[in-house]
């Protein structure tokens, strides 16, 4: 996405004047979708609206690659759908970092995916993974190292 949706700087100006919450000025925020799928990129907001999915996960691996900070808690997120449009506004509450091989099926159950089982999630997740590294000829291991993230909305419209 080149240019951010108007809806995203207009979520967060109405965020920001409806919370007795004193953000510094500048606080940054991060604007994205879950998917580069448009059905997906839709139903996981659409599910992150419902407060059914609360979690995120990632592999620590791209974080060291592109020398990118880890995501803290207290950060900032406005989910987009596909077209780029603004659904809300969530805020990190954990952050944990775990081999694969240890994620349990309580975390599993909070991304709020197909059935919420583990064995739901360690399909779903391991597929994508070892596409994700295969651009960078990388072979996935049950023991690398996944960066969950837990929030909760705090703003929809």
């Amino acid at each position: 996405m080149s240019e951010e949706h108007g809806s995203v700087k207009n979520m967060w100006t109405e965020f920001l004047n409806s919370t007795n919450l004193v953000i510094e000025q500048g606080t940054e925020y991060e604007a994205y979708s879950f998917s580069d799928d448009k059905e997906s990129a839709n139903e996981l907001a659409r599910l992150v609206r419902e407060g059914k999915k609360r979690a995120t996960s990632s592999l620590y691996y791209f974080y060291e690659l592109e020398e990118e900070e880890l995501p803290d808690v207290d950060d900032y997120s406005i989910i987009l759908d596909w077209d780029g449009v603004a659904q809300c506004i969530i805020r990190n509450v954990k952050i944990s970092v775990l081999p694969f091989n240890q994620i349990t099926e309580e975390y599993a159950r909070s991304e709020g995916e197909g059935d919420m089982s583990l064995e739901y999630w360690r399909k779903v997740h391991k597929d994508f993974f070892i596409e994700e590294l295969r651009e960078f000829d990388m072979t996935f291991s049950e023991e690398m190292k996944v960066v969950c993230e837990e929030f909760e909305v705090v703003f929809c419209k």
